[in-house]
Protein backbone atom coordinates (compact mmCIF):
# COMPACT_ATOMS: atom_id res chain seq x y z
CA UNK A 1 0.00 0.00 0.00
CA UNK A 2 2.77 2.20 0.91
CA UNK A 3 4.58 1.46 -2.36
CA UNK A 4 1.41 2.35 -4.49
CA UNK A 5 0.79 5.35 -2.04
CA UNK A 6 4.55 6.35 -3.35
CA UNK A 7 3.67 6.18 -6.99
CA UNK A 8 0.34 8.57 -6.63
CA UNK A 9 2.76 11.03 -4.97
CA UNK A 10 5.20 10.97 -7.65
CA UNK A 11 2.32 11.00 -10.67
CA UNK A 12 1.06 14.19 -9.33
CA UNK A 13 4.19 15.66 -8.69
CA UNK A 14 4.61 14.85 -12.67
CA UNK A 15 1.62 16.00 -13.44
CA UNK A 16 2.15 19.55 -11.25
CA UNK A 17 5.84 19.78 -13.46
CA UNK A 18 3.88 19.11 -16.68
CA UNK A 19 1.57 21.44 -15.46
CA UNK A 20 4.04 24.15 -14.87
CA UNK A 21 5.94 23.18 -18.20
CA UNK A 22 2.80 24.30 -20.21
CA UNK A 23 2.13 26.99 -18.62
CA UNK A 24 5.04 28.46 -19.66
CA UNK A 25 5.12 26.91 -22.76
CA UNK A 26 1.76 29.01 -23.40
CA UNK A 27 3.65 32.37 -22.00
CA UNK A 28 6.33 31.87 -24.41
CA UNK A 29 3.92 31.09 -27.63
CA UNK A 30 1.76 33.88 -26.47
CA UNK A 31 4.98 36.13 -26.35
CA UNK A 32 5.63 34.78 -29.71
CA UNK A 33 2.51 35.48 -31.51
CA UNK A 34 2.50 39.01 -29.92
CA UNK A 35 5.64 39.72 -31.10
CA UNK A 36 4.63 38.18 -34.59
CA UNK A 37 1.77 40.27 -34.61
CA UNK A 38 3.04 43.87 -33.80
CA UNK A 39 5.93 42.68 -36.61
CA UNK A 40 3.64 42.48 -39.02
CA UNK A 41 1.84 45.79 -37.88
CA UNK A 42 5.00 47.79 -37.78
CA UNK A 43 5.46 46.40 -41.60
CA UNK A 44 2.45 47.49 -42.73
CA UNK A 45 2.96 50.60 -41.17
CA UNK A 46 5.72 51.11 -43.14
CA UNK A 47 3.24 50.75 -46.82
CA UNK A 48 2.49 54.09 -46.92
CA UNK A 49 5.33 55.45 -46.84
CA UNK A 50 6.92 52.97 -49.38
CA UNK A 51 4.36 53.94 -52.12
CA UNK A 52 5.45 57.74 -51.35
CA UNK A 53 9.12 56.25 -52.14
CA UNK A 54 7.08 54.82 -55.79
CA UNK A 55 5.90 58.45 -56.14
CA UNK A 56 9.36 60.33 -55.29
CA UNK A 57 11.16 57.39 -58.03
CA UNK A 58 8.62 58.50 -60.62
CA UNK A 59 9.73 62.34 -60.05
CA UNK A 60 13.17 61.76 -60.58
CA UNK A 61 12.60 59.59 -63.59
CA UNK A 62 10.14 62.21 -65.02
CA UNK A 63 12.58 64.78 -64.04
CA UNK A 64 16.10 62.73 -65.15
CA UNK A 65 17.67 63.39 -61.10
CA UNK A 66 20.39 61.17 -59.87
CA UNK A 67 19.84 60.05 -56.40
CA UNK A 68 22.70 58.53 -54.37
CA UNK A 69 21.87 57.08 -50.95
CA UNK A 70 24.51 56.39 -48.11
CA UNK A 71 23.95 53.67 -45.54
CA UNK A 72 27.18 54.08 -42.97
CA UNK A 73 27.30 53.11 -39.40
CA UNK A 74 28.67 50.62 -37.07
CA UNK A 75 28.50 46.49 -37.61
CA UNK A 76 24.85 45.24 -36.98
CA UNK A 77 23.45 48.89 -37.33
CA UNK A 78 20.60 47.61 -39.58
CA UNK A 79 21.52 49.17 -42.39
CA UNK A 80 21.25 46.22 -45.29
CA UNK A 81 17.50 45.75 -43.24
CA UNK A 82 16.49 49.83 -43.97
CA UNK A 83 17.52 48.77 -47.87
CA UNK A 84 14.99 46.33 -47.84
CA UNK A 85 12.42 47.94 -46.59
CA UNK A 86 12.89 50.87 -48.65
CA UNK A 87 13.66 49.43 -51.94
CA UNK A 88 10.93 46.90 -51.34
CA UNK A 89 8.26 47.95 -53.58
CA UNK A 90 10.56 50.03 -55.40
CA UNK A 91 10.64 49.87 -59.52
CA UNK A 92 13.67 47.52 -60.24
CA UNK A 93 14.75 49.10 -63.25
CA UNK A 94 15.34 52.53 -61.95
CA UNK A 95 17.63 51.37 -58.69
CA UNK A 96 20.52 49.79 -58.02
CA UNK A 97 22.17 48.66 -54.68
CA UNK A 98 25.75 48.70 -54.68
CA UNK A 99 27.74 46.62 -51.85
CA UNK A 100 31.34 46.60 -52.85
CA UNK A 101 34.49 44.08 -51.61
CA UNK A 102 37.97 44.38 -51.23
CA UNK A 103 39.50 46.54 -53.95
CA UNK A 104 41.57 44.07 -56.77
CA UNK A 105 44.74 45.15 -57.14
CA UNK A 106 43.81 47.11 -59.88
CA UNK A 107 41.64 49.07 -58.10
CA UNK A 108 44.40 49.97 -55.54
CA UNK A 109 46.76 51.37 -58.32
CA UNK A 110 43.38 53.74 -59.34
CA UNK A 111 42.57 56.84 -58.24
CA UNK A 112 40.74 56.05 -54.72
CA UNK A 113 37.22 57.61 -55.99
CA UNK A 114 37.12 55.54 -59.31
CA UNK A 115 35.46 52.23 -58.39
CA UNK A 116 32.84 54.16 -56.94
CA UNK A 117 32.55 56.58 -59.81
CA UNK A 118 31.74 53.58 -62.03
CA UNK A 119 28.58 52.99 -60.16
CA UNK A 120 27.10 56.10 -60.18
CA UNK A 121 23.44 56.58 -60.89
CA UNK A 122 21.89 57.65 -64.60
CA UNK A 123 19.24 60.57 -65.00
CA UNK A 124 16.22 58.71 -63.22
CA UNK A 125 18.19 56.46 -60.77
CA UNK A 126 19.07 55.85 -57.46
CA UNK A 127 22.07 53.93 -56.10
CA UNK A 128 22.04 52.47 -52.70
CA UNK A 129 25.66 52.73 -51.20
CA UNK A 130 25.63 49.49 -48.41
CA UNK A 131 28.82 51.36 -47.07
CA UNK A 132 30.59 53.76 -49.26
CA UNK A 133 33.92 55.43 -50.20
CA UNK A 134 33.72 56.43 -46.14
CA UNK A 135 34.82 52.52 -45.60
CA UNK A 136 38.49 54.58 -45.98
CA UNK A 137 37.23 57.17 -43.15
CA UNK A 138 35.99 54.59 -41.26
CA UNK A 139 37.01 51.25 -41.62
CA UNK A 140 40.25 50.75 -43.03
CA UNK A 141 42.07 53.31 -40.73
CA UNK A 142 41.03 51.35 -37.56
CA UNK A 143 41.76 47.80 -38.74
CA UNK A 144 44.72 49.42 -40.92
CA UNK A 145 43.58 48.87 -44.19
CA UNK A 146 45.71 51.83 -45.36
CA UNK A 147 47.93 54.10 -45.03
CA UNK A 148 47.64 57.35 -42.79
CA UNK A 149 48.89 59.21 -45.73
CA UNK A 150 45.60 57.65 -47.67
CA UNK A 151 43.16 58.41 -45.30
CA UNK A 152 44.77 61.80 -44.78
CA UNK A 153 44.63 62.21 -48.98
CA UNK A 154 41.11 60.64 -48.56
CA UNK A 155 39.54 63.44 -45.45
CA UNK A 156 40.83 66.10 -47.77
CA UNK A 157 39.31 65.13 -51.29
CA UNK A 158 36.02 63.89 -49.80
CA UNK A 159 34.56 66.75 -49.42
CA UNK A 160 35.34 68.53 -52.95
CA UNK A 161 34.42 65.10 -54.74
CA UNK A 162 30.91 65.31 -53.14
CA UNK A 163 30.73 68.96 -53.78
CA UNK A 164 30.68 68.12 -57.24
CA UNK A 165 28.25 65.71 -57.18
CA UNK A 166 25.87 67.90 -55.43
CA UNK A 167 26.91 70.98 -57.95
CA UNK A 168 26.16 68.76 -60.86
CA UNK A 169 22.69 67.95 -60.00
CA UNK A 170 23.11 64.54 -57.37
CA UNK A 171 20.56 64.39 -54.74
CA UNK A 172 23.21 63.10 -52.30
CA UNK A 173 21.77 61.70 -48.77
CA UNK A 174 24.60 60.45 -46.14
CA UNK A 175 22.78 58.73 -43.57
CA UNK A 176 24.71 56.59 -40.61
CA UNK A 177 22.95 54.32 -38.56
CA UNK A 178 24.24 54.65 -34.68
CA UNK A 179 23.60 51.74 -32.04
CA UNK A 180 25.17 51.36 -28.53
CA UNK A 181 27.59 49.08 -27.69
CA UNK A 182 25.29 46.89 -25.86
CA UNK A 183 22.75 46.64 -28.39
CA UNK A 184 25.43 45.52 -31.07
CA UNK A 185 26.57 42.98 -29.15
CA UNK A 186 23.06 41.72 -28.82
CA UNK A 187 22.55 41.31 -32.27
CA UNK A 188 25.96 39.78 -32.83
CA UNK A 189 24.97 37.03 -30.41
CA UNK A 190 21.38 36.79 -32.00
CA UNK A 191 22.80 36.18 -35.83
CA UNK A 192 25.60 33.49 -34.44
CA UNK A 193 22.82 31.70 -33.20
CA UNK A 194 20.33 31.99 -36.14
CA UNK A 195 21.97 29.11 -38.76
CA UNK A 196 20.49 31.41 -41.43
CA UNK A 197 21.86 34.29 -40.40
CA UNK A 198 25.43 33.29 -39.54
CA UNK A 199 27.05 34.28 -42.73
CA UNK A 200 26.72 38.01 -41.54
CA UNK A 201 29.37 37.43 -38.93
CA UNK A 202 33.18 38.21 -40.00
CA UNK A 203 36.31 39.06 -37.75
CA UNK A 204 35.45 42.57 -38.24
CA UNK A 205 32.21 42.13 -36.34
CA UNK A 206 35.07 40.86 -32.81
CA UNK A 207 37.01 44.28 -33.93
CA UNK A 208 33.58 46.16 -33.99
CA UNK A 209 33.11 45.51 -30.50
CA UNK A 210 37.23 44.78 -29.19
CA UNK A 211 37.82 48.40 -30.85
CA UNK A 212 34.76 49.96 -29.76
CA UNK A 213 36.47 53.09 -28.96
CA UNK A 214 38.72 53.65 -31.86
CA UNK A 215 35.40 53.54 -34.28
CA UNK A 216 33.89 56.15 -32.31
CA UNK A 217 37.09 58.18 -32.45
CA UNK A 218 37.05 57.93 -36.02
CA UNK A 219 33.48 58.50 -36.26
CA UNK A 220 33.92 61.82 -34.63
CA UNK A 221 37.00 62.53 -37.35
CA UNK A 222 34.70 61.83 -40.06
CA UNK A 223 31.68 64.05 -38.89
CA UNK A 224 33.65 66.87 -37.89
CA UNK A 225 35.41 67.19 -41.86
CA UNK A 226 32.57 65.87 -43.48
CA UNK A 227 29.49 66.61 -42.36
CA UNK A 228 29.10 70.29 -44.73
CA UNK A 229 26.28 72.43 -46.06
CA UNK A 230 26.30 70.56 -49.05
CA UNK A 231 26.81 67.31 -48.23
CA UNK A 232 25.80 67.33 -44.85
CA UNK A 233 25.47 64.05 -42.32
CA UNK A 234 22.08 63.02 -40.88
CA UNK A 235 22.48 60.30 -37.60
CA UNK A 236 19.78 57.59 -36.93
CA UNK A 237 19.33 55.93 -33.68
CA UNK A 238 19.48 52.23 -34.60
CA UNK A 239 18.55 50.54 -31.24
CA UNK A 240 14.87 50.33 -32.62
CA UNK A 241 15.14 48.54 -35.76
CA UNK A 242 11.39 49.66 -36.77
CA UNK A 243 11.76 53.70 -35.80
CA UNK A 244 14.87 53.49 -37.73
CA UNK A 245 13.86 51.94 -40.68
CA UNK A 246 10.64 54.47 -40.29
CA UNK A 247 13.08 58.00 -40.21
CA UNK A 248 15.50 56.52 -42.59
CA UNK A 249 12.72 56.42 -45.17
CA UNK A 250 11.25 60.05 -44.18
CA UNK A 251 14.63 61.50 -44.41
CA UNK A 252 15.11 60.57 -47.84
CA UNK A 253 11.29 61.36 -49.01
CA UNK A 254 12.53 64.93 -46.98
CA UNK A 255 15.77 65.46 -49.34
CA UNK A 256 13.13 64.86 -52.93
CA UNK A 257 10.81 67.57 -53.71
CA UNK A 258 8.58 65.50 -55.63
CA UNK A 259 4.35 65.64 -54.60
CA UNK A 260 2.90 64.10 -51.84
CA UNK A 261 0.86 60.93 -52.71
CA UNK A 262 -0.68 61.36 -49.56
CA UNK A 263 -0.47 64.60 -47.99
CA UNK A 264 -1.88 63.44 -44.35
CA UNK A 265 1.21 61.49 -43.87
CA UNK A 266 3.19 62.42 -41.06
CA UNK A 267 6.87 63.21 -42.75
CA UNK A 268 8.37 64.71 -39.32
CA UNK A 269 11.40 62.76 -38.66
CA UNK A 270 10.82 61.52 -34.62
CA UNK A 271 13.43 64.05 -32.96
CA UNK A 272 14.97 61.24 -30.48
CA UNK A 273 15.74 59.36 -33.65
CA UNK A 274 16.70 62.17 -36.46
CA UNK A 275 19.46 64.26 -35.65
CA UNK A 276 21.79 66.66 -37.55
CA UNK A 277 25.54 65.88 -38.49
CA UNK A 278 26.44 69.15 -36.16
CA UNK A 279 23.99 68.12 -33.31
CA UNK A 280 25.35 64.33 -32.76
CA UNK A 281 29.02 66.66 -33.00
CA UNK A 282 27.57 68.80 -29.84
CA UNK A 283 26.41 65.22 -28.49
CA UNK A 284 29.63 64.10 -28.45
CA UNK A 285 31.75 66.62 -27.47
CA UNK A 286 29.56 67.11 -24.12
CA UNK A 287 29.98 63.35 -23.64
CA UNK A 288 33.91 64.15 -23.71
CA UNK A 289 33.95 66.78 -21.67
CA UNK A 290 31.81 65.10 -19.23
CA UNK A 291 33.50 61.56 -19.37
CA UNK A 292 36.76 61.94 -20.32
CA UNK A 293 35.92 60.17 -23.61
CA UNK A 294 33.45 59.48 -26.57
CA UNK A 295 30.46 57.05 -25.85
CA UNK A 296 28.15 56.92 -28.84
Amino acid sequence: MADKMVDKILTLEELIEKNTQLKLENALLEKSNSEAIKKCEQEESLKPYQAELLQMQKYLEKTGKKMVILFEGRGAAGKGGTIRRVTRYMNEKHYRIVALGKPTEEQKSQWFFQKYINHLPTGGEVVFFDRSWYNRAMVEPVLNFCTESDYKNFMQAVTGFERDLVRQGTILVKLYFSVTKEEQAKRFKSDRADPLRQWKQSELDVQAQERWDDFTNVKYNMLKKTHTSSAPWTIIRANNKYKARLNAIKTILNSVPYTRLNSDLNFVPDSHIVYSGAHELEIMEAQRLHDGKFLS
